[in-house]
Parts: structure tokens; C-alpha cells; sequence
């Protein structure tokens, strides 16, 4: 809903001040589904760095957005 799409936009936000600029353009989408992030990303190296690191960034956007609002995170 919308309440998701506004949430994903954050998190967008939030990657843009974490990730060097040229990385957050590899960035094609973040959204939420079932307490799910779903980012989609076009780099095969920063895909790689983000399924090596996945349940880093899950505990960053968990502390930074709260936990009960994401189960887990999926790169694409």
C-alpha cells in the first residue's frame, strides 16, 4: 500500500547518503512486499556486495526504519 511505497523511498533515500554516488545509480528499484525489501540492482558487483552483506543492510534498515517492519531482504 501506500504506507510501503512511501517506506521504500526512504530506504532509497537512505542508500543514496550511504552508497558512493556511481554505485546508488546502479540502484533500479527498492520496494516492499510482505515485510520484504526488494531491491533491484543493475550492477553484477554491487548485486554481489549486497547478497554477501544482506543481513547487514537488513539490520541497518531494521535499526534505522524499525524491525517489525521487514522480515527480510532480496536482491535482485
Amino acid at each position: 500500500g501506500f504506507e510501503d511505497k512511501l517506506l521504500a523511498f526512504e530506504i532509497k533515500d537512505f542508500l543514496e547518503e550511504y552508497l558512493d554516488e556511481s554505485l546508488f545509480n546502479e540502484i533500479e528499484s527498492v520496494n516492499i512486499e510482505d515485510k520484504a525489501i526488494i531491491i533491484k540492482i543493475n550492477s553484477p558487483l554491487l548485486k554481489n556486495d549486497f547478497t554477501m552483506r544482506r543481513s547487514f543492510y537488513l539490520k541497518k534498515f531494521q535499526d534505522k526504519f524499525g524491525e517489525e517492519k521487514f522480515t527480510h531482504l532480496q536482491i535482485l
